[in-house]
Formats: structure tokens, sequence, C-alpha cells
């Protein structure tokens, strides 16, 4: 099966994702961050365009590194705070790089059921490959369609249980028109009390102007753009919920473990929250 990539999610029909042509020849978000991240499930325009990101802000890496620790970070205190079974869903899931969710949550418990959700047919067919199997599925999906992947998954995932919902740098590749808010708002309504929400975001607080404009440089014409935040506006993203603490921190401050992490001058905000 193809499908295709041009950048934005492939279209759904009524029978599911549309099988299309992929196009190896266009970057996507997931494959540039693999990259980043030191993987070798990408392509040459993926390479190029992360190169240029790296080109024009070299602590890039770095940044993608301490974003992934917080990850596992959060899926680590999550199945802690859910209780013995637990349940994971990863939206956004990305190249399987290790450590990825599904890694972390089956190492804390074996019994977790993980579902990572990704419209890339990449990650789809690396994830599957790679992590698909007993307790750990990956799923095609839209962020932008967050009633469909709730149906979708209402065979896997017991929607009447505690969920923790990960949201781990996709909700800045959302543009205010196709409003996070709404979606977000969707899965609230689908989480039972005592789920939890994880959250990392870019922000442009706090980030000098330079940086700013380095970054609209290389994402200004990109296939998906990355939405620079304020502070207060990611905070936003948590309404209906309850931020824990330390509440909405630098992603290298988010209950920090004996590693030490510089403060880099792009920022990635990251929390988790409750469903009261």
């Amino acid at each position: 099966m193809t499908w295709e990539f041009d950048g934005n999610p492939a279209p759904y029909g009524a029978a599911g994702p549309k099988q299309i042509q992929f196009d190896p020849t266009k970057p996507s978000p997931a494959r540039v961050y693999d990259y980043v991240l030191g993987g070798k499930d990408n392509f040459a325009a993926d390479r190029a365009a992360a190169d240029q990101v790296l080109q024009v802000f070299p602590e890039g890496r770095e940044l993608a590194w301490a974003n992934r620790r917080f990850m596992a970070r959060a899926v680590r205190f999550c199945l802690g705070q859910i209780g013995h079974v637990g349940q994971i869903v990863d939206i956004g899931t990305g190249m399987p790089t290790s450590p990825n969710v599904a890694q972390v949550a089956r190492e804390v418990n074996p019994e977790a059921v993980v579902v990572g959700v990704d419209n890339d047919p990449v990650v789809l067919a690396h994830g599957r490959a790679l992590v698909d199997g007993e307790g750990v599925r990956i799923v095609p999906g839209d962020v932008r369609e967050p009633e469909r992947i709730i149906s979708d998954l209402s065979g896997i995932v017991d929607w009447s249980r505690p969920v923790a919902l990960v949201f781990v740098a996709v909700l800045h590749f959302v543009s205010d028109e196709d409003d996070p808010h709404r979606i977000l708002a969707a899965f609230r309504k689908a989480l039972t009390p005592g789920s939890l929400l994880v959250i990392s975001h870019v922000t442009k607080d706090g980030v000098s102007k330079a940086t700013v404009d380095r970054i609209d440089q290389v994402y200004g014409n990109a296939p998906v753009p990355l939405i620079l935040r304020t502070t207060e506006q990611i905070k936003d993203l948590f309404t209906g919920s309850d931020l824990l603490d330390p509440g909405l921190v630098d992603v290298h401050q988010w209950r920090p473990d004996d590693r030490f992490e510089r403060r880099i001058d792009l920022r990635i905000l990251g929390g988790v929250s409750r469903i009261p």
C-alpha cells in the first residue's frame, strides 16, 4: 500500500486513508525530527531540510533531545499516576527513534496499552515494523480529525478508563485556522476523569528576535510551518484540565533528573495536566 504525503495530512475517505502515491522528495516533520535525533528512517529531502534548520540554528539537535527526554519523564510519570495497566495514546507519534513512547511505556509497565497515531506513511510503515505488536499499535490518523481518531481507536482504547494523551512537539504544526483548541476540546470530551494530557510546544516568549527571524527564515515556506505561540497561548491549550506541578515550564525543567541541560535560545515548553 502506498499513501500520498505532500507535507499535509493525507485525505481520508469513508473507508479510511486514501491510497495514493507517496512522494519521498518532500520532507515531513516526523522524518526531519528523526534525522535531528540521529535516526536512520529518513530521506534525502528530510536531511536537506534538517540541515537547513541546523545551519541557522545549530542548537536544534540539543533542543530536540531535551524534548525527547521530557517525553520519557512525562510518560513514566503518567504510568505511575494512572495505575496498574495504563493506556497511552501518542498523537503525532513520529518515527520510532529510540527512546520512543512505546519503549518507555513498556519498560515501565509491560502490560501498558500504547497506541501511536500518525499521518506520515513512512512513520506508519516503520512504526509497524519496529514496535507494532502485542500491546503496541501504530495506526493512521490526522490530528485535525480528533473525532475520527477517537472513533477509530474505540476497539483498541477503552475511553471509559484513564488514558494518557500525548502531544509531544506536534501542536506547533497545527495552524490557528485548524484550531488546536477545537482538537483538544474533542479529546477532553472523550477522556474520563483522571486521564492525563501531555503537551510540549515551541514558544516565542523569551526568545531573541534574531532566533525567531532565523526560524521564520527556515520554516516560512515549509509545507508544514512551525507556529511559535506565546506561553499564555500554550497554557490555554490545557483549558479544561488541571496543570500538575511544576506547571508549564521549559522541557528541561519539567521534573528533571540529574542530567544538566542548559538554556537554549529557542524554547520548548512542556506540561502535564489531569482531567478533573
